[in-house]
């Protein structure tokens, strides 16, 4: 048996008699358990390309609200094939309607930007 100084910032300092090794063991558990139930928050990624059909647009909308849903962030990708580059005002309204449609619970984290043959955005959950 020890004594082992429980909250020493309290006046008076708060001491208890017991077991030290079994204390730092129980804290030790503590601190694990705290750890494994923090969430990571992942990036998903949706790819799309600027001449997407309505309901493919809708199936990767609802992929994108589940993934807000479980409290992941969305790396959203525009990726422009050939000569899809000269019509870069098709993939900037694409990502307009894409913001507008997400509003609702997702918010800009990352406004879009131009990678190459690409362009970039990233949503975060409200």
């Amino acid at each position: 048996m020890d004594l082992v100084e429980i909250s020493p910032n309290t006046n008076p300092p708060v001491c208890k008699i017991m077991d030290y090794g079994k204390f730092k063991y129980s804290a030790q558990k503590k601190a694990a358990e705290a750890r494994k139930k923090q969430k990571i928050v992942e990036i998903k990624e949706i790819k799309l390309r600027p001449m997407i059909d309505d309901h493919d647009y809708e199936v990767k909308m609802r992929a994108m609200q589940r993934f807000f849903e479980e409290g992941d962030k969305v790396k959203i990708t525009l990726r422009y094939r050939g000569r899809e580059m000269a019509h870069q005002e098709i993939g900037t309204k694409l990502l307009d309607k894409v913001k507008n449609d997400v509003a609702e619970y997702a918010k800009v984290e990352q406004d879009a930007r131009f990678e190459g043959r690409q362009v970039v955005m990233v949503l975060a959950p409200r």
